[in-house]
């Protein structure tokens, strides 16, 4: 579930299992009197003796790559002249520098996973890294200059000592048990100095590592490039985990693209992406196959089946009305004109049908293999209005010079549900399984009359099975319905009985259960 940003979020300090208790709200003018009480509290826990006895313990160790002396691009002021001139203010440097920094992990928190980006390799595993930095550059940080204010200075008893010369601050920093961690707050440190951020955040990886630890340090120049790199480049889907849980520590404006990105507009939004695959595939003129091919498997993989079923159900109401009113303006003209103007209008209509009924036919396949075509099969067994306008239409012969496949295509969209409510694929009622063969079964009869001089083997094919289809149905029908049915079914038969079986099959059955003993 993506978090809410309704309302404007003040930053906060993050950690991707814990936060920081010293930064909690400093992003926050109205909360940062709070904060530096309680990182005043934690510097005064560090009494003179530790920070004197931990500088000596620690020493500057240049096995991190990250810690060798690099200039700033920071002004200093001469100490020859009294203009002031761009001086380098090299990172790291013991004999400039006026802030000893010390970072070390915290045993006691929890494991960090950070990705495989460089600033995540840390060979040496160290636990304690003491640096030293300039207090006009770490002031870039909200962090470091709340805690660099005079009014939070930590006092020393003897200030005057070549101790407490050296050790002026010593600010600690927990950081969570993971490799890499400490290398991640150098590279931050580092970017106060150099403001290289276009090529130290190169990817979507280095941004998101970086990104906590500018929050956690309230470095907003650095914050915000890593938004707006994210903002502008692929993530994987990995990736886009970590920005969606860093997303509640952003304020609203600066979360809003990246929310845009992953957080859908409307309720309904893949619903009407479907909707709109599904057309663009029916109604695709290049490629088809491939594209058709190609919506079929997101129909196939989308998690949502009712989802799916709403879209299917209705682009099938849609073009099988189409079907419908071009076959009733065919079957029932309705206009005046010259005959060369009829004749156009006419062979318009019949391309118009064959054309949604091939959009039909596909999205019936897609439907049964889906096994949300109910709907379907129930609105195909009521349509004794469009199966009369069918008969009338066939019996004339203009269709054969326009569109002679389009009774095929009809016929392989009956015949596909009706396999699938006779084999028990979708579970049709009584009366729906009986309307289906008596409204489709004139029009099977139609065709095959129509067709008998001229019938292609895949044509024939088709009828046979549709037949056998019918048959099956039938008997699934109570004896009365199944009379009737079974006497519309005698132009099944043919010239060799033995080239029928299952209109034999079919008769047997049904005498079989007529002379069994009334029950109960």
């Amino acid at each position: 579930m993506i978090p809410s940003t309704s309302k404007k979020r003040q930053r906060v300090p993050y950690n991707r299992h814990s936060t920081v208790s010293t930064t909690a709200n400093l992003r926050s003018t109205a909360s940062r009197s709070t904060s530096l009480s309680s990182t005043a509290a934690l510097i005064d826990s560090f009494p003179d003796k530790t920070i004197s006895e931990t500088s000596k313990k620690l020493r500057r160790t240049s096995s991190h790559t990250l810690l060798s002396t690099t200039p700033s691009s920071t002004t200093t002021p001469s100490s020859t002249t009294n203009t002031t001139t761009p001086t380098p203010t090299p990172f790291n440097d013991v004999n400039t520098a006026d802030v000893i920094l010390r970072l070390f992990l915290d045993p006691t928190s929890p494991i960090i996973n950070l990705s495989d980006s460089v600033y995540s390799i840390d060979n040496n595993n160290q636990s304690n890294v003491q640096i030293y930095l300039h207090s006009p550059i770490l002031r870039r940080s909200e962090y470091f200059s709340a805690l660099l204010s005079d009014r939070w200075q930590h006092s020393k008893e003897n200030p005057d000592s070549a101790e407490n010369k050296i050790d002026q601050y010593l600010i600690p920093l927990k950081l969570g048990v993971a490799p890499g961690s400490i290398e991640v707050h150098l590279c931050v440190l580092k970017l106060l100095y150099t403001n290289d951020f276009n090529n130290v955040i190169n990817s979507a990886a280095a941004a998101l590592d970086i990104l906590p630890v500018a929050l956690k340090l309230l470095f907003d120049e650095c914050a915000d490039y890593c938004v707006k790199y994210l903002e502008a480049v692929p993530w994987s889907e990995e990736e886009e985990k970590r920005v969606i849980n860093l997303i509640p520590y952003l304020r609203e404006e600066e979360s809003e693209e990246l929310l845009a990105r992953v957080s859908p507009a409307k309720y309904d939004s893949c619903e009407e992406m479907l909707h709109g695959l599904i057309l663009a595939a029916i109604h695709s003129s290049s490629n088809m196959a491939f594209v058709k091919a190609f919506v079929a498997k997101l129909l196939r993989d989308f998690s949502s089946r009712e989802s799916a079923r709403r879209v299917l159900e209705m682009a099938f109401e849609t073009s099988l009305k189409i079907v419908k009113e071009s076959l009733e303006e065919y079957s029932s003209p309705n206009f005046r004109g010259d005959h060369n103007e009829t004749e156009a209008i006419q062979r318009l209509n019949l391309h118009t049908a064959m054309t949604n009924g091939k959009h039909l036919l596909w999205l019936v396949e897609r439907m049964i293999e889906l096994r949300v075509a109910d709907s379907a099969v129930k609105e195909w067994s009521e349509q004794d209005s469009f199966t009369a306008d069918l008969q009338r239409a066939f019996r004339d012969d203009a269709w054969r010079n326009i569109v002679p496949g389009f009774p095929a295509v009809l016929l392989r969209c009956t015949c596909k549900l009706a396999n699938a409510v006779a084999s028990g694929t979708i579970l049709a009622a009584r009366q729906v399984r009986m309307k289906l063969v008596k409204d489709w079964l004139p029009v099977l009869i139609v065709c095959k009359d129509c067709a008998l001089s001229s019938m292609l083997p895949n044509h024939k094919l088709l009828y046979l099975e549709l037949e056998e289809t019918f048959l099956r149905i039938i008997s699934t029908l109570p004896m009365s319905d199944a009379q009737v049915l079974l006497q519309q079914c005698l132009s099944f038969s043919t010239r060799n009985v033995e080239d029928c079986p299952h209109l034999v099959t079919a008769f047997n059955t049904w005498f079989r259960r007529a002379t069994n003993q009334p029950q109960g």
